[in-house]
């Protein structure tokens, strides 16, 4: 490992411990080779993808998806899971989400969580004393923040396989985020949280296959044996937001069996999903991110799919995010967005979901409220379905509208949400909706998709220039809406990786991929 920075000795009696640091060294060591596999596999499928070939479900795995088995009893403390709330690792976040009468806080060092090495650190930190009940905060007014007596149960969602945490090397090269994230998380709190009657449970992002699935199951097998705890002690929900993922959902549950705890519907990710592995295909180019609906053509396939998938193996499925923001000074604009998310809710609950995601303790009340209402007992896990999900259902393309209105509003949240991620805010309401990396992932590869494939948008063929006037348009009605803060804000910065990223060439993978090296 190269020598420590200040924060790492700063923080060396916390997170950065001799013992920690050497276990965290450790899981670098066995599981980096396997990660780069990961990494040049999706590589060479994406080849494939850009060939013409279209994912389907794997012939040499059907017996894993026609036999009769299930996973892992559900830890008591899991079984009902009715509303999931999520955000970064924030510390006045942390509270309040623990707070909020959510049955589950899914803390997020991913796409909700801006990677400054500073919040990296303070996160590490802030769930450690949220694990032992000793987290608090105190506001600029003085108000102090801390833990009720009766709190969400604790779930982490560290960084996908392909990110790296650049201040943290070892043998010369940047660890894998993932690694990185999940290892100190472990090593500190995984005894603390048992001592607690719980366990350590994690999200799983931006998974591709079952091999992904796989690596996961021995990375959590290796650090339960190093620290001494039971194998399947740990329990991990799968979020199934690749379209790759979709068709292998039963053999993701199988390789994590000893450890699952179900799927998610990770929705915005998905769409991304979508446009990226099928970018350069002209066949499936999809309308207005408005008007990309979760009870139409692919999307409602997936849902079927995945509620179905999980209700087999005897685990929950998870419904998507509802990312509305109550709208405190307009009541009737307040209550559309409420509705909005009681429709889409009990879509969810009716399907067989046992619980959904929301972004703001505003509106936990509203989704358990749905799920009270249609859903007996903890969970829905008995009810059993008969879909016949087919690679046609999972690939029909949404049909809609090309708007330029759409496109704008594509350019504007990017701006938006990367300036916000450049000063070290992963996580951001814009225009009442919580905007994070997904979604700006979405409406980047979107806008790259539709300029790429020069598709007509509101009946004249998006080119270049035209996309370049929009996109300065664009940003001064960003300069208009924010006001003075343009100036003394990264939305330069902000914009010039949005252009570089859209007009390149070649597909960016994720939009932090290229903005990470830019961040301070």
């Amino acid at each position: 490992m190269k020598t420590p920075d200040r924060l790492i000795y700063e923080h060396r009696d916390t997170v950065f411990t001799r013992e920690a640091i050497s276990f965290v060294i450790d899981l670098v060591k066995k599981f980096s080779p396997q990660i780069q596999n990961v990494l040049y596999a999706r590589k060479q499928q994406q080849s494939l993808f850009d060939a013409g070939v279209l994912p389907n479900f794997l012939t040499q795995t059907k017996h894993i998806r026609d036999s009769e088995w299930k996973v892992a009893p559900i830890p008591a403390d899991l079984l009902d899971r009715r509303v999931e709330i999520t955000g970064p690792v924030e510390r006045k976040m942390i509270i309040n989400a623990l707070n909020s009468g959510a049955n589950v806080f899914m803390a997020d060092f991913e796409d909700s969580n801006s990677p400054t090495w500073d919040n990296v650190i303070q996160g590490q930190i802030n769930l450690m004393d949220a694990v032992r009940r000793t987290i608090s905060f105190t506001n600029e007014a003085g108000k102090e923040y801390k833990l009720n007596a009766k709190t969400a149960v604790l779930m982490v969602r560290p960084r996908g396989w392909h990110l790296i945490e650049k201040h943290f090397e070892v043998d010369g090269k940047p660890a894998p985020a993932s690694l990185f994230d999940f290892g100190f998380y472990f090593f500190h709190n995984a005894k603390e949280l048992m001592a607690h009657g719980t366990a350590p449970y994690f999200y799983l992002p931006k998974i591709e296959t079952h091999k992904e699935a796989r690596l996961w199951n021995d990375v959590f097998k290796y650090a339960q044996k190093k620290l001494d705890i039971p194998v399947g002690t740990i329990r991990a929900t799968v979020l199934i937001e690749t379209i790759t993922a979709a068709f292998e959902i039963d053999e993701i549950l199988w390789e994590l069996r000893e450890h699952s705890s179900g799927a998610n519907m990770g929705r915005y990710d998905y769409i991304f999903s979508f446009i990226k592995k099928f970018a350069n295909n002209p066949n499936f180019i999809l309308p207005d991110r408005s008007q990309i609906t979760m009870d139409k053509a692919f999307l409602n396939a997936y849902c079927k799919l995945l509620i179905q998938t999980c209700n087999k193996r005897g685990i929950h499925a998870i419904g998507g995010m509802a990312a509305q923001i109550p709208i405190k000074n307009d009541p009737i604009a307040n209550e559309k967005a409420l509705e909005k998310v009681r429709i889409d809710k009990l879509r969810e609950v009716k399907l067989g979901a046992s619980g959904a995601w929301v972004a703001h303790p505003g509106l936990v009340s509203v989704v358990r409220d749905i799920f009270d209402q249609n859903m007996k007992g903890f969970n829905q896990i008995n009810r059993q379905f008969d879909y016949v999900i087919t690679q046609e259902q999972l690939l029909e393309v949404h049909q809609g509208t090309r708007t330029e209105d759409g496109l704008r509003y594509n350019i504007r949240i990017c701006i938006i949400y990367l300036e916000s991620w450049f000063r070290g805010v992963g996580c951001v309401p814009i225009y009442n909706l919580m905007e994070d990396l997904a979604t700006a992932n979405l409406s980047f590869a979107q806008i790259w998709q539709w300029l790429h494939n020069k598709v007509s948008v509101d009946g004249t063929i998006l080119d270049l220039p035209r996309f370049q006037k929009i996109a300065a348009e664009e940003l001064i009605q960003v300069e208009k809406e924010v006001g003075e803060r343009f100036t003394t804000g990264k939305f330069q910065k902000a914009y010039n990786l949005f252009m570089e990223v859209s007009t390149s060439p070649f597909f960016v993978q994720f939009l932090t991929t290229v903005g990470y090296d830019l961040l301070e």
